[in-house]
């Protein structure tokens, strides 16, 4: 196949300036209706993608949207009102002044300070131009199955999908900021089926990145979808227990996820967050660290500036296993007593604290030395279930996975439980060197010294 690449959009402005003047005239209108302050945000995508499945295309569809969000401040009554940039935003605006002005104070309600302001809107590569056809797309996906189906004890197919996006931000306020920010993103999943009857097991395998050339080949996902599923066909179940337990780097990115969403500032304003009395203690061994850093070149969770026009720096959240920080928006800050360090996050309701890229250091074992460490323990690769309480800690998941025994992967495992608890979980880390740059949680594999596990 010959790969027709399109550049309908040479420069990542593609269109921002345009937008920012219509941004900036509901900015200056919302004042002259009587507002203090505001901001407006126009947030953009457009997407294209197509799934098949046995050989035939199935689905494929585009979108496009540009919606605009005002939030206008009158004193510390603040409204938002959302809709589509090319509506009639005069009533808009003045709609959402006379909202703001019969809402109920919020004290916590503010625009970013002048001094908090990014001044330079610094270039981190998230954009790549390339477009693909809708056969392009198709191509692919029909590839990653060819590949998947190819593998030997492969009986059927959930499905094969590629795409590509762009997204968008722009965003004023009446503190005088006013920028933009553009990305793409290529993606490439599949997912197959093994074994017939109570036996069939599904696994699947993908790959997205915000560049095209950075993609993998399809053919290579496909055997991977492929050889995963095999793996897992005629699981056993194993005796309850106590076992070390062995996250695969999938399953460890969501294990600090929990972390992320317990040191969330407005998880800890709302007193619902398991950490929200550790900050200053020890919530992971010794030696481990965990950055967040908006500004790494040509990463999923990099930004600029955050939804309140704010440049966020490199930042420990945990340093040497003890917790240094909260995640915070300029609101959650204030609420809290303290300032934002640039994780606000734009959304058509406002704004709320996110992180960015989150980085967990290496650990000093490979993942094979870690298993070999395992004398007998799971090694688990999926769970299952919504069983996590954030606000306790409580911790109890269905997963599947492998059996580890004398050091080595033997036998795969299902309708399997293990419970625990989140603050043991992480004081008993062991972490592998195996860090993949695609996600914007940054996580190896990782030993649990030992959890609950209900088998058989």
């Amino acid at each position: 196949m010959v790969r027709m690449v399109k550049p309908a959009h040479p420069h990542p402005d593609d269109g921002a300036s345009g937008l920012l003047a219509i941004a900036e005239r509901m900015i200056d209108a919302a004042l002259k209706a009587g507002a203090d302050a505001a901001d407006a945000a126009v947030v953009r995508s457009r997407s294209t993608g197509a799934s098949v499945r046995l050989g035939r295309v199935e689905d494929t569809e585009s979108s496009e949207s540009e919606d605009v969000a005002l939030r206008v401040f009158v004193g510390r009554r603040v409204a938002t009102v959302s809709a589509d940039v090319h509506a009639d935003l005069g009533p808009l605006v003045e709609r959402a002044v006379a909202m703001a002005k019969v809402s109920p104070e919020d004290p916590f309600a503010g625009l970013a300070d002048r001094s908090e302001l990014a001044t330079e809107i610094v270039d981190l590569d998230l954009f790549d131009p390339t477009e693909l056809s809708g056969r392009e797309l198709v191509e692919a996906a029909m590839a990653m199955e060819e590949a998947a189906r190819a593998v030997p004890g492969i009986t059927n197919s959930s499905g094969a999908g590629a795409g590509f996006s762009v997204a968008g931000l722009v965003l004023a306020t009446s503190e005088g900021f006013s920028g933009s920010r553009l990305r793409s993103g290529f993606s490439r999943s599949v997912g197959v089926i093994a074994g017939e009857g109570t036996a069939m097991q599904r696994d699947y395998d993908f790959d997205s990145r915000l560049h095209f050339a950075d993609l993998d080949d399809s053919a290579a996902i496909g055997r991977r979808a492929g050889e995963r599923t095999v793996r897992r066909v005629n699981p056993r179940k194993v005796p309850t227990g106590r076992y070390p337990i062995v996250f695969d780097p999938r399953v460890s990115r969501g294990l600090v996820g929990h972390v992320v969403s317990g040191i969330n500032g407005a998880a800890i304003a709302r007193g619902t967050s398991f950490l929200k009395d550790r900050m200053g203690e020890r919530i992971l061994p010794a030696g481990v660290d965990i950055t967040d850093d908006p500004l790494l070149p040509r990463r999923s969770g990099s930004r600029a500036f955050d939804g309140e026009g704010v440049r966020g720096e490199a930042m420990m959240l945990v340093e040497d296993g003890v917790l240094k920080t909260w995640i915070l928006d300029g609101g959650t800050a204030r609420e809290l007593g303290l300032s934002t360090n640039g994780r606000g996050s734009r959304s058509s309701g406002g704004v709320s604290p996110s992180s960015t890229n989150v980085l967990v250091s290496p650990g000093p074992l490979s993942p094979e030395a870690l298993i070999a460490d395992t004398h007998r323990g799971i090694y688990v690769t999926e769970v299952i279930g919504q069983g996590v309480n954030l606000v306790t800690g409580d911790y109890s998941r269905g997963i599947s996975g492998y059996m580890i025994e004398n050091g080595a992967l033997t036998f795969p495992i299902s309708e399997v439980t293990i419970a625990g608890s989140l603050r043991d979980m992480l004081l008993g880390l062991t972490l592998a060197d195996d860090l993949d740059p695609r996600f914007s949680i940054v996580a190896p594999t990782m030993r649990v010294d030992a959890m609950t596990v209900a088998g058989e």
